[in-house]
């Protein structure tokens, strides 16, 4: 039967690796095998390639086809070198020893191509992480400035705006100052204005005042004597008011005897002189309220005049 090398499918979608395995070339591509040689992983940089060598070279030399890409693979680790010399020794070319270093020296050389590409990759990895960081600052060192640029525009803005008010702060502070020096201008003048006519008016006042000093000193004395006199009235009616009511009681308990004497000898007159004695209360107790009138008007006159003399006095110093 014929044998074939190929690869296995295996893995997920977008993301496969593959088995290396010896199968019969009638099975299908994830059917029957007959040995499993390794794995090839094309997803890492390098890819990641594990083989069973002996195992790989002594299956090549039984004459198994490899596909192209396990050709690819087993060029890429050796197996097919290994065959080429191994068919030498057989042809008596050289012998096993030589075809051992002639090995040796082509791994060597292939294990260097393999470190070299590794270090390549490495250092063209770092450079596209430096240039990405350099792009990075490029890009926030653009931001700044537009960020600075916008500020300075608006500390300018600013700066503006501040000076225009100082100039209208100054400009208002100027017409305040104008306006009080103004104000105060014209307090001063009307200050001497006032002071010239109080002046006048003092001269006028002076001249006048001889004249009328003398009215009013008059009629302060006759108010002093007016006030003197009023209380002295007062005490004297109330004494007199007094005698007359002691004098009136003399009289009536007088006349009390006088009828009580006379009722004895006459009935008739005691009635008489009840009669008499009623009629002569109701006089004393009108002429006592024509009395009480007569000083309430007093008083009030008095009072009359007393506020009319202070009026008086009040538009005088007026």
């Amino acid at each position: 039967m014929a044998t074939r090398i190929r690869l296995q499918r295996h893995g997920k979608k977008g993301k496969p690796f593959f088995h290396i395995v010896v199968a019969d070339q009638r099975s299908k591509r994830d059917g029957r095998l007959i040995q499993k040689l390794g794995i090839y992983n094309p997803n890492t940089n390098p890819a990641t390639i594990e083989i069973d060598f002996d195992s790989a070279v002594n299956w090549v030399l039984k004459g198994a086809q490899p596909s192209d890409t396990a050709r690819a693979i087993l060029s890429y680790k050796g197996v097919m070198m290994k065959k080429h010399l191994l068919a030498g020794v057989a042809k008596g070319a050289f012998d096993e020893d030589e075809a051992e270093k002639r090995f040796a020296a082509w791994m060597s050389g292939k294990e260097k191509k393999i470190t070299d590409k590794v270090a390549q990759l490495e250092k063209v990895k770092i450079e596209t992480a430096k240039a990405k960081l350099k792009a990075e600052k490029a890009v926030k060192e653009e931001k700044a400035k537009v960020i600075a640029l916008k500020n300075s525009e608006l500390k300018e803005e600013l700066e503006a705006a501040t000076n225009e008010n100082e100039n209208a702060s100054e400009q208002t502070e100027g017409e305040e100052i104008e306006a009080t020096e103004t104000s105060t201008e014209e307090t001063a003048t009307t200050n001497d204005a006032e002071e010239v006519v109080e002046e006048n008016t003092e001269a006028a006042a002076t001249e006048d005042a001889p004249a009328v000093e003398e009215p009013a000193a008059e009629e302060a004395e006759e108010e002093k004597e007016e006030v003197e006199e009023a209380p002295v009235k007062e005490v004297a009616e109330a004494k007199t008011e007094e005698a007359t009511t002691e004098n009136e009681i003399t009289e009536e308990v007088v006349e009390e005897t006088q009828t009580e004497e006379t009722v004895e000898e006459n009935p008739s007159q005691k009635e008489e002189s009840v009669e008499e004695k009623e009629a002569e209360a109701n006089e004393e107790n009108t002429e006592e309220e024509t009395v009480d009138e007569e000083s309430t008007i007093d008083t009030k006159v008095e009072n009359t005049e007393e506020s009319n003399t202070e009026e008086e006095k009040k538009s005088e110093e007026a």
